[in-house]
C-alpha cells in the first residue's frame, strides 16, 4: 500500500505550490504544477497563485483587500502556469495590479487585485452564525470514508485522497445521501498543519480554500452534485474581499448562501469568520450549473 503523506507534508507542498517563481521576463511569474495533479487545475490554485504573483510587485505595507477573477478556460495539470502582472497603480494609499494567467500562450484566467495601506476607521460587521464548533463535528475526511459506498466507483479514489485543507461541514451534503435543502451551508476549515507566519501565505491559503464548497451552495435545492455524477459545473468568476487579519491554520467558518440560480448559472456568496466571531473575508462566485440527465 502506498504510504500516505503526513499533514505536515501536505501543507508544506501547498505552501510551495502557492509560492510562485520569478519568470524569464520582467513582470512574469511561474506557477508550479500540483504534486500528483491529474487533469484539470483546481480553480482555487490559479486564484491563489495569481494573487501571490501580484503581491510580489507590491510594497509589504499594502495588503490585498479585494480580488476579482474571471475563469476563461480550464487549466491543465500537465503544465506550469505563466502569470503576467501589470502595475496599473501605485497611489498614496492604494495599489492595483492586473494579472493574466496563461498556459502554452493561451489565457486561462484574468485577475485584478487592489491593495490598501492600513488605516484606522469606523467598524461594524455581521454577527457570526450560531453553529456547532468544529471540535463537535466529524472531519469531512471521516465522512467521505463513511459514505464512500454512495459515491460512483470511478470517483472514490479522488474522494478519499488526502488534502492539505481540513473541512468540517455542519450540514449533510448530497454525497451523504442528503435530501434537497435550502441554498445555505456552513463549513469549518483550516490548513491541516501549521503554516509559516507570513500573512501573505495565509491570504493565499484562504484564497485557495475559498473555492471549496462555494459553488455547490446553489445546487443544494436541486439535488445536484459533481460527486453523485448528475452535475456539470464550472466557476465563471470569483471575488474575495479581505477585511482583517487571520491565520489560515486556525479554524475559520465559511458561511455560504445562494440568492439566485437560473439559466444554467448560479450565484453564491460567502462570509468567513474566525472562531472568535470576527468577519475577516467575504466571497462571491457565479458558476455554470448544467444537470446531467441519465441516458436512455
Amino acid at each position: 500500500m502506498e504510504k500516505q503523506p503526513t499533514s505536515e507534508e501536505l501543507v508544506r507542498w501547498l505552501v510551495k505550490l502557492l509560492d510562485v517563481k520569478p519568470g524569464q521576463e520582467e513582470g512574469h511569474f511561474a506557477g508550479r504544477r500540483k504534486r500528483g495533479g491529474v487533469g484539470r487545475v483546481f480553480g482555487g490554485q490559479v486564484i491563489a497563485q495569481a494573487l501571490a504573483a501580484a503581491e510580489r510587485t507590491v510594497a509589504e505595507d499594502r495588503a490585498v483587500h479585494s480580488l476579482h477573477a474571471y475563469f476563461l478556460r480550464g487549466g491543465s495539470e500537465d503544465h506550469e502556469i505563466d502569470f503576467k502582472v501589470e502595475r496599473d497603480l501605485d497611489g498614496g494609499s492604494f495599489s492595483n495590479r492586473r494579472v493574466v494567467a496563461s498556459q502554452l500562450g493561451t489565457p486561462i484566467l484574468n485577475l485584478v487585485a487592489s491593495f490598501h495601506r492600513r488605516e484606522d476607521g469606523p467598524r461594524h460587521q455581521d454577527a457570526m452564525p450560531d453553529v456547532p464548533l468544529p471540535d463537535d463535528l466529524p472531519s469531512e475526511a471521516e465522512l467521505r470514508r463513511q459514505y464512500l459506498h454512495l459515491v460512483p466507483e470511478d470517483k472514490r479514489a479522488q474522494m478519499i485522497a488526502p488534502r492539505p485543507i481540513e473541512l468540517r461541514p455542519v450540514e449533510k451534503r448530497h454525497w451523504m445521501g442528503a435530501e434537497p435543502s435550502e441554498p445555505r451551508a456552513h463549513t469549518w476549515f483550516r490548513a491541516c498543519a501549521p503554516l509559516p507566519d507570513d500573512p501573505r501565505i495565509h491570504r493565499a491559503v484562504l484564497a485557495y480554500a475559498s473555492d471549496m464548497s462555494l459553488l455547490g451552495t446553489c445546487t443544494l435545492p436541486h439535488g445536484l452534485s459533481w460527486t453523485v455524477g448528475n452535475l456539470m459545473g464550472v466557476s465563471l468568476d470569483h471575488v474575495v474581499w479581505f477585511h482583517d487579519d487571520f491565520r489560515a491554520d486556525d479554524w475559520l467558518l465559511y458561511a455560504t448562501d445562494s440568492p439566485w440560480a437560473g439559466g444554467a448559472r448560479g450565484l453564491n456568496r460567502g462570509r468567513i469568520f474566525t472562531a472568535d466571531g470576527r468577519l475577516v473575508a467575504e466571497t462571491a462566485q457565479e458558476g455554470l450549473i448544467r444537470e446531467i440527465k441519465p441516458k436512455g
